[in-house]
């Protein structure tokens, strides 16, 4: 048992590098797991970084100065933001509480429709098994409304935070894109001078997280914008706060648009019944979704994320469980780090 261990170890941690890489990682992981509240501003400054970092480099490739290029890009970004929280967050903050507030009338129409399933289908469904869906569905719905009303106050001190976030994000976006040269630097000086495995993990994974990140934020815009304009036309009530849930889906891949496809039917049931309008909100909705997957992605996404789609959902499984939010915006960057790393890990062979 202990030669197949150790002919384990000599054949992947022979190389010193390689038993530094995996220090770097095991107390990459623990600072996370144990001050994630900390790095969450850091990771989110990282990830606009590297969204901003694109269009930099394009003013520069105009022979724009480089602290004017990070100027006018980092303008550009907190005036989108400013726009987003005047504009977008009242919005969907209106419809939000408007929507809780009609999730009662919502259930009383439904367990109406629901009542009348035994006497159409008595095959299907006993009015036995009726009373007892109907009797946990108003003890869940009263739960709901608890939550719904406490969760005001109860989000307060996560509001006090959030505000300190929205300062603190941009400058250290705003330092991050002005010294990321000598950043890079001043952390490459902290490492061996020999280092071929980390520069290989690195340049790949750079370009891999530049393009998904940026990518992302592409997706998530038209789809958002698009969803927001149909369902406008269509008429459909919430029309910004599910436009914004269809944008945000796209986060998770397979998983996203089955799931708020959910909300968006329910709304539209409600609204129209089994009418004209309803098919056609389906319609659309599926059009919008075959052509995210067919015709925007592929165009988005110059460099393909070569996984399998069971490596993707485990991936947004673990890492969104671990670290919520910026787990599952990151879970395919982060399978894509691990798979850089099994490729370009070095390995001896046993010699004899």
């Amino acid at each position: 048992m202990w030669r197949v261990v150790e002919t384990w170890v000599n054949r992947y941690f022979a190389d010193e590098e390689a038993v530094l890489l995996l220090l770097l990682l095991l107390a990459g992981l623990v600072l996370v797991i144990t001050m994630g509240g900390i790095a969450a501003p850091i990771i989110a400054a990282l990830g606009f970084a590297f969204l901003l970092q694109g269009a930099v480099n394009f003013l520069k490739r105009w022979r724009v100065p480089h602290l004017l290029a990070v100027a006018i890009v980092f303008t550009a970004f907190v005036g989108l933001f400013v726009l987003v929280l005047i504009f977008l967050v009242p919005m969907v903050i209106h419809q939000s509480s408007n929507l809780v507030a009609e999730i009662p009338g919502m259930l009383k129409r439904g367990q109406e429709a629901l009542q009348l399933l035994p006497e159409r289908y008595p095959h299907l469904i006993s009015e036995a098994r009726l009373v007892e869906f109907t009797t946990y569905a108003n003890a869940e719905a009263r739960k709901f409304a608890e939550v719904a009303l406490t969760f005001s106050v109860s989000q307060f001190p996560n509001l006090i935070g959030l505000l300190v976030y929205l300062i603190l994000v941009p400058l250290m976006v705003f330092f991050i894109l002005k010294d990321r040269q000598q950043l890079i630097t001043m952390f490459a000086g902290l490492l061996p001078e020999r280092r071929p495995v980390m520069r290989a993990v690195w340049e790949e994974m750079n370009a891999q997280i530049a393009n998904y990140i940026r990518g992302k934020a592409a997706e998530i815009l038209i789809v958002g914008v698009v969803s927001y304009f149909s369902f406008l036309a269509l008429g459909l009530r919430y029309s910004a706060l599910l436009a914004l849930s269809v944008g945000l889906s796209v986060l998770i891949p397979y998983i996203g648009a089955a799931v708020v496809t959910v909300p968006i039917l329910i709304v539209g049931y409600f609204q129209w019944g089994w009418g004209n309008e309803f098919i056609w909100l389906a319609v659309i909705y599926g059009v919008i979704q075959f052509l995210d997957g067919n015709v925007l992605v592929p165009l988005l996404f110059s460099e393909a994320v070569n996984l399998h789609p069971l490596s993707i959902i485990l991936a947004v499984l673990v890492f969104g469980g671990v670290w919520g939010f910026w787990g599952v915006f990151f879970a395919i960057p982060l399978a894509t780090l691990i798979k850089a790393l099994y490729n370009a890990w070095p390995q001896h062979e046993k010699t004899r």
